[in-house]
């Protein structure tokens, strides 16, 4: 099975009868990461079901909007965002940890 093309997952989710943003927000994604894909001309495969399902329903004429309007979508969190990481990147928690040293009496 191939991966989803950009162009493909454009095509989809304009049968859906939405743009790049609206779909950003509606599966709470940053919408330039999602455009980013198309630098790389395929998108994940969680994302290209999606699309994919979109646009089958509302080809049938299925209320899409409806059933995710049910599901509490929670915001993907950007890379590298955990607690205590310098921009994610263990590699500066060193600097940090050394800046909290110097700071103390």
């Amino acid at each position: 099975m191939r991966a989803m093309t950009y162009e493909e997952f454009q095509r989809q989710i304009g049968k859906a009868g939405l743009t790049i943003r609206e779909f950003a927000d509606m599966v709470k994604m940053n919408r330039i990461s999602i455009s980013n894909y198309g630098q790389k001309g395929e998108v994940p495969s969680h994302l290209a079901v999606i699309a994919a399902l979109l646009g089958e329903m509302a080809e049938r004429k299925i209320d899409y909007r409806d059933t995710l309007s049910r599901i509490d979508i929670l915001p993907k969190k950007p890379r590298g965002a955990g607690i205590g990481k310098f921009g994610g990147d263990k590699q500066m928690n060193f600097l940090v940890a050394d800046v909290k040293r110097e700071d103390q009496p």
